[in-house]
């Protein structure tokens, strides 16, 4: 099984409504207060953005979209609208509106990981495989002390095959962040395409030592045999 992160993977960073445990109905419920309390400050921006994240949650994208543009044209540099709006034109596979706003954002906030991060996914998905290797190029020039740069460019390397300098970043990853088991297993991975099989040995032995039980690592240990 291929356990490469993928760039795609990278940018659930993005959806960070996924830290609300509220179920669907509990959604619903907060959509309709929320309608109630727009009927009567129809101008609150903050409440405004509180329904468009119930949308979100509830996949209702149009919804969204149209919450997140009513802000929008009352107030264009509003970070939170644009970069939530780049998420659902993501979702809608809208790219190149999604571009746009990520790179509205950017123009205001250029030293925003998560949105840059997100710019490289859209590119990516857009098929702008240039633009994306130079977007994530400066992402890690902009943030070198930041494990999910470097896991962002190994995962795209990774995808296009380019597996020695896919090792680098990933070992980049792992060096910044050893606790996460997942930038192991990708160096690992990409290893065992190159056929370094005593390296990945070793990494996954770093990982036992650190209390990953081994028996979680046995597919990846049978591949170095």
């Amino acid at each position: 099984m291929n356990k490469t992160i993928c760039l795609c993977v990278v940018c659930v960073l993005l959806n960070i409504h996924a830290v609300h445990a509220q179920t669907r109905q509990q959604w619903r419920d907060s959509v309709e207060v929320l309608n109630r309390e727009l009927r009567q400050h129809p101008d609150d921006v903050h409440l405004r953005l509180l329904k468009a994240e119930a949308n979100v949650n509830l996949e209702e994208w149009d919804y969204a979209l149209a919450e997140y543009g009513r802000i929008l044209r009352a107030d264009e540099r509003n970070l939170a609208a644009l970069f939530f709006r780049a998420y659902v034109h993501e979702k809608q596979r809208h790219y190149a509106e999604a571009k746009a706003d990520y790179d509205a954002f950017l123009a205001i906030e250029p030293l925003h990981l998560e949105a840059r991060l997100g710019l490289a996914h859209v590119l990516q998905k857009m098929g702008k495989k240039k633009d994306v290797v130079d977007e994530l190029n400066h992402i890690v020039q902009m943030f070198p002390d930041s494990a999910d740069a470097y896991a962002a460019r190994a995962a795209f390397e990774t995808e296009q095959q380019q597996y020695e300098v896919a090792v680098y970043d990933w070992g980049e990853a792992v060096r910044l962040r050893p606790d996460n088991v997942d930038y192991t297993i990708s160096k690992v991975d990409v290893l065992l395409r190159l056929g370094r099989k005593r390296e990945a040995r070793e990494a996954l032995d770093s990982l036992a030592s650190k209390g990953t039980p081994r028996g979680v690592l046995k597919e990846w240990y049978d591949r170095t045999k």
